[in-house]
């Protein structure tokens, strides 16, 4: 906890909870990190490394992210220490539930991020008995499914389409790579499939495969949908490569979106690409985003191309305590909508400014939280000058 509370800025975080049971051996944490244009909202994550400072970091890229599709939430996100896969995890689930009763849904609403399913999100708010207390379940208890939905992949896929229409190139025929065939990359690759692209390399935690003609893209998100992870094991020999060779297959287009800190500064010297649109949350350094730079490769931040789970989330919110969910053709409209224009202002800003995307990008989302932070009085006070 020393080394959090020196990371503590201007911005957050706000508030650090850290929970544990011992009858099931359940430890978490919430990290609420600036409400001051909203409530907490941002996925629970579970996973056997969780740590306090990994959710602290994502808590304030869902800052960033709220301010960035310009809706009105705070950034927070929570965290489990424990193996989805697990037999015991609905127990461990309801564990850590209980003992944040006192800030979901007053502090912060749940939602999914890895490790976790809409049955988890039910699993929540029948724990607490409020609907309001998660986002994100199944359609059948009146839920805005946006996982199944597949709305942040297709985000993505949008902003791929729409940096290489800024860049006078067509997003038909354009060869793309993609690290991470979850949630994200699966929606990715199908929207960036109807949009004409051509998917040459995937992978999952189970191993990669690169077709330097493509992939069967429909071939490949049907055993996506079969076997999970293990859809790589079917390729034939010829196709299988070695996991993170994916990142550096030739093709115009990465699309980095499994976890953070995958691209550092000796890799992103290796890429053969010409841009990246960043899926998973933090998965380039700050060091590899100045080496692409120098490398005249573009990127596209994560916080802006892949907030279509949170303007989809955003929806759900809005309709926790109504008898009626959002049309998800609205929804789509409106993901579409803010990542293509949110992709062109912040490589316009980044260029016009002669500075990285990112740092384009964190201007215009900070611009925004600072004012609502001096709107409520959160900003310090000046000291008188002495007379």
């Amino acid at each position: 906890m020393s080394d959090l509370l020196r990371d503590v800025d201007e911005w957050g975080p706000e508030k650090v909870v850290c929970v544990s049971d011992s009858r099931t051996g359940m430890r978490g944490v919430l990290v609420v990190d600036n409400t001051a244009r909203g409530s907490g909202k941002g996925g629970t994550r579970m996973s056997p490394t969780v740590s306090v400072g990994e959710i602290a970091r994502l808590a304030r890229v869902m800052t960033w992210k709220w301010a960035g599709v310009d809706m009105f939430h705070g950034g927070a996100k929570a965290g489990i220490l424990a193996d989805p896969t697990a037999p015991d995890k609905e127990r461990v689930l309801r564990a850590f539930v209980r003992k944040l009763a006192d800030q979901i849904p007053s502090s912060y609403v749940a939602g999914l991020d890895m490790g976790m399913t809409e049955a988890d999100a039910a699993i929540i708010q029948d724990e607490l008995g409020d609907r309001g207390a998660a986002v994100g379940v199944p359609e059948e208890l009146g839920g805005v499914p946006y996982d199944a939905l597949g709305v942040t992949g297709y985000g993505v896929a949008e902003a791929v389409d729409e940096a290489l229409r800024r860049a006078d190139r067509e997003v038909k025929g354009a060869r793309v790579a993609i690290q991470g065939f979850g949630a994200v990359g699966l929606a990715a690759a199908r929207r960036l499939d109807e949009l004409g692209a051509t998917v040459v390399a995937l992978s999952t935690a189970r191993g990669a495969v690169h077709d330097p003609d493509g992939l069967d893209a429909a071939r490949w998100l049907a055993l996506r949908e079969e076997a999970g992870d293990d859809c790589v094991l079917a390729a034939p020999p010829e196709l299988r490569v070695a996991a993170g060779e994916e990142l550096l297959v030739d093709c115009d287009v990465l699309i980095p979106a499994a976890v953070q800190d995958v691209i550092d500064a000796r890799l992103a010297a290796r890429l053969r690409v010409t841009l990246v649109v960043e899926g998973a949350n933090l998965p380039t350094t700050p060091e590899a985003r100045q080496v692409l730079a120098d490398r005249r490769v573009t990127v596209v931040p994560d916080f802006i191309a892949n907030a279509g789970g949170a303007v989809a989330a955003g929806f759900a919110m809005d309709a926790r305590y109504s008898a009626f969910r959002p049309d998800p053709a609205a929804i789509f409209a409106t993901v579409s909508a803010k990542m293509r224009a949110n992709t062109v202002t912040v490589l316009d800003y980044a260029e016009t400014a002669g500075m990285l995307p990112h740092q384009a990008a964190l201007h215009l989302a900070q611009d925004r939280v600072r004012t609502a932070m001096h709107l409520r009085g959160r900003l310090p006070t000046p000291t008188p000058t002495p007379t």
